[in-house]
């Protein structure tokens, strides 16, 4: 169930046509996490895999894209409601630190993109060491 259905029902399709706008709304994600990957699940019918793009920049970013193209109208027919998704949208990640981010897979399967993304261990940071400052006497 969208957010937009579970606030607002599916009975208005002013909500339904601002969802399409939003690619928060149209896009919803779940992200979990495993003690050995994080997994990005992505509900996305209609799509094939040539529909989506999946990438990781150098910031640790990850980014999916895609988009439902919208049908050639025949002239003789007219739309009477719209609710299903239309057109672009863009969803982006920052990883997080124990994210390896050139170990990244995805798959489609029945309209559903899934993304691993392999875990490594971080390291815990250096405390912080003390430098004790010499006293130097000039004579």
């Amino acid at each position: 169930m969208s957010i937009v259905s579970t606030l607002f029902g599916n009975s208005d399709p002013f909500i339904a046509q601002l969802a399409n706008l939003c690619p928060v709304l149209s896009v919803p994600i779940d992200w979990k996490e495993t003690p050995e990957v994080h997994v990005f699940l992505a509900d996305l019918p209609g799509l094939t895999k040539d529909d989506v793009k999946v990438e990781v920049d150098d910031n640790r970013v990850l980014q999916i894209n895609g988009e439902w193209k919208v049908p050639e109208d025949d002239k003789t027919e007219k739309w009477l409601r719209v609710e299903r998704r239309r057109g672009k949208f863009s969803r982006r990640f920052r990883l997080p630190e124990n994210a390896k981010a050139d170990e990244v897979k995805a798959s489609m399967v029945n309209g559903v993109l899934t993304v691993t993304v392999a875990k490594q261990e971080v390291k815990k940071k250096a405390e912080k060491k003390v430098i004790e400052i010499e006293e130097i006497i000039k004579s």
